[in-house]
């Protein structure tokens, strides 16, 4: 709002760094409503802004959301990286969904995201999270 009020209009780098912060600070549903609003301002999100959201949705233990992102994500012809991918097996993984874990693993065998220890690691936390090992 400050950037606005003063003729500056915020790009899609602008709204990456203020939905990273709600993410870090666990602020899911104010870094949705900046997604939405970033979308509102005909502005097109990057991977980064779906990874910070998707983080943030993490972090507030918002699983479904996280993988609604991620889908966005994909419908938007996005390439996909580690990170994103990482960061909503997280999601699930936090609440005990290890079956959408291991599911977004075994996606990934198809794509061309290179699987590595980063996500293997969080499948396998998010299947210890729930006793599934």
């Amino acid at each position: 709002k400050l950037m606005q009020s003063s003729d500056l209009l915020p790009d899609v780098i602008s709204y990456s760094a203020a939905i990273s912060a709600c993410a870090k600070n666990g602020e899911w549903q104010q870094a949705l409503s900046l997604l939405v609003v970033m979308q509102d301002a005909v502005l097109i999100p990057d991977i980064v802004v779906y990874s910070a959201s998707i983080s943030a949705c993490e972090r507030g233990e918002q699983w479904q959301q996280a993988l609604g992102l991620l889908a966005a994500a994909q419908k938007a012809d996005l390439v996909l990286d580690v990170i994103i991918y990482s960061a909503a097996i997280s999601a699930c993984g936090k609440e005990k969904q290890w079956q959408h874990a291991l599911a977004l693993l075994k996606s990934m065998q198809y794509s061309d995201v290179g699987l590595d220890v980063v996500l293997f690691n969080a499948t396998i936390s998010a299947c210890e999270k729930s006793e599934r090992w």
